[in-house]
């Protein structure tokens, strides 16, 4: 069901929106918020996240903040930040000057915290962490009191002044609320609030604090300062909305938000959790966090994904509490939509084959022309020089056909180059290992743009003229990974145990159209026959570089289907 003020396709967070706005819950506001960790680049689950926060904020006239939750330096810098903001933008959303940081409340979180150790619900704790996890009991056993939760009011203050005056050692004490060490949620196990940290360079605040709020106690607070509606996180936040209630609560915020949750998204043959992409990247398994094979939003921009295709996607996918583990064909299909009406067609002959044309003179070169797209012809037409030498695809291209079914050159037989004249193959050169080097072939000079007379020729096939074509690096991308759930324990093993070796083929000796000598980085086409493709944001190899987006179809429907 579609909302009919909206457009959109109406899910449970829509309806409880729909229903606050009824009630004048909030004075009838809608204000989200996109709180990333600026400690790794944004992924295709976060993309879901972002189109959701930032596209309800649109729907309903509201206002969706960025905010980084940096309240971990160790693991944070600024190159992350910026690489956060540029995917955001790039998916088309923005925040205006509403871009906050969790440490621009460092100051504000303090006072909170005070305040909870006023009101005796929060205390001092010397455990170390090791005791911490043996005192906090488990699923089924309830925890047992730390032996310092009876120090007092006065205490505690002392000594959580002289933590953020740095008179402690990591790890020696910890802030932490009191709540009740037997609740059934472990969330509310008198959790940590603050942790000391030395010697770590903030990215935002310097040296100006060694001591870090955590996330649960961060999180709703700085919701509430923002005057955030609806705080919408993933469903492992499920079992934290109690805590997120019981500090906005306790401390009696003015403004308190609602917080919802909904399933995160997981696709098929690759991985969106962080840590695992932090180890591919550290430990070489990729090229960096923007590898094409990569499920980040960087990865996918350099491989050619489209933000209207990621848009689309995210629509597709729906938002629910159910799990989402999506077919990574339901993304692919979302690319080559958004591409086909919209990429140029060109011509790429990746595994080169010579031709020669001996009855077509040699000093004589033809300018004919294609259609950049043969669906829509306001994209306009391109020149294509032809000559007596040109370049086929080896695999178009057998001695003897094994089948009727084969429609492409044969020994003896003819077929159609593209947007040119009929060929026949007279003769086969191979080199001394017996390997085809080169055809000699002839052409049909009455066949440009027209049928021969008298025989039929059922086979086209792609080319370039040798002459002109420009020499160019082809890399074949593929899924990452060759099982569908490669993060799973199911699966068995570490999770790199399941890396497709087969994820990257580069060609170094491919040849294209003239014309894509001068294609600019990030355009995409269409090769035809072979995929979409996109000039690599990085020209310094010495050649052209290309990176195949998608296949022209679903390569892995048939894999699957066999089960392997």
């Amino acid at each position: 069901m579609t909302n009919e003020e909206t457009g959109k396709p109406n899910n449970f967070i829509r309806n409880i929106i729909d229903a606050d706005i009824a009630s004048g819950k909030h004075g009838g506001r809608v204000a989200t918020r996109f709180p990333p960790e600026p400690n790794g680049y944004l992924h295709i689950g976060h993309a879901k996240s972002i189109c959701l926060n930032f596209g309800i904020a649109e729907d309903y006239k509201g206002t969706c903040n960025l905010r980084f939750d940096d309240t971990n330096p160790h693991k944070e810098n600024v190159e992350f930040v910026e690489a956060i903001k540029k995917d955001v933008h790039w998916l088309g959303y923005d925040w205006g000057d509403r871009l906050f940081y969790a440490s621009d409340y460092f100051e504000r979180l303090y006072a909170y915290a005070v305040e909870l150790i006023k009101k005796d619900k929060a205390y001092v704790c010397d455990l170390s962490p090791e005791q911490t996890r043996e005192y906090r009991g488990t699923l089924t056993e309830p925890g047992k009191d730390s032996p310092f939760r009876t120090r007092s009011v006065e205490e505690n203050l002392d000594l959580f002044a002289r933590m953020r005056a740095g008179e402690f050692r990591d790890g020696e004490k910890i802030l932490r609320a009191k709540i009740d060490m037997a609740s059934s949620n472990m969330n509310l196990r008198d959790p940590a609030i603050y942790r000391i940290r030395h010697g770590v360079l903030h990215h935002q605040t310097g040296e100006a604090w060694c001591i870090y709020p955590m996330y649960d106690f961060t999180h709703c607070l700085s919701d509430a300062i923002e005057g955030i509606t609806h705080s919408l996180c993933t469903l492992e936040f499920e079992d934290h909305r109690p805590l997120y209630d019981w500090f906005l609560d306790t401390l009696d915020v003015e403004h308190h938000p609602r917080q919802i949750e909904f399933s995160r998204l997981e696709l098929e043959y690759t991985i969106t959790s962080k840590r695992k992409l932090t180890q591919l990247v550290d430990e070489g398994h990729v090229e960096g966090w923007d590898d094409p094979r990569m499920p980040t939003l960087a990865g996918m921009r350099r491989r050619g994904y489209t933000p209207a295709s990621i848009r689309d996607f995210c629509d597709r996918i729906g938002v629910t509490k159910s799990t989402n583990n999506v077919e990574m064909s339901v993304l692919e299909n979302c690319v080559r939509e958004d591409l086909n009406p919209c990429a140029p067609r060109r011509m790429a002959v990746l595994h080169p084959l010579k031709v020669v044309l001996e009855n077509y003179p040699e000093a004589q070169c033809e300018t004919l022309q294609a259609a950049n797209h043969p669906q829509d012809e306001s994209m306009g037409v391109r020149d294509l020089p032809f000559t007596r030498e040109l370049y086929i695809d080896h695999e178009d291209f057998l001695e003897v056909a094994p089948n009727k079914k084969f429609k492409r050159l044969v020994t003896g037989g003819e077929v159609r180059l593209r947007n040119a004249y009929v060929i026949r193959c007279d003769e086969v050169i191979k080199d001394g290992d017996g390997e085809i080097i080169e055809l000699r072939c002839s052409y049909d000079p009455d066949t440009l743009s027209k049928n021969p007379e008298g025989r039929k020729v059922k086979g086209v096939i792609h080319w370039v003229s040798a002459p002109h074509a420009v020499a160019a690096e082809i890399r074949l991308y593929d899924r990452l990974f060759n099982q569908p759930n490669p993060g799973s324990d199911r699966e068995g093993g570490d999770f790199t145990d399941h890396l497709n070796p087969e994820s990257l083929l580069t060609l170094t000796r491919c040849y294209l159209e003239p014309n894509l000598k001068q294609a600019v980085p990030g355009a995409f086409f269409q090769f035809e026959r072979e995929g979409y493709f996109c000039a690599d944001p990085d020209q310094s190899h010495g050649l052209p570089v290309f990176n195949r987006t998608v296949t022209l179809r679903d390569s892995w429907a048939k894999i699957e289907k066999k089960g392997g």
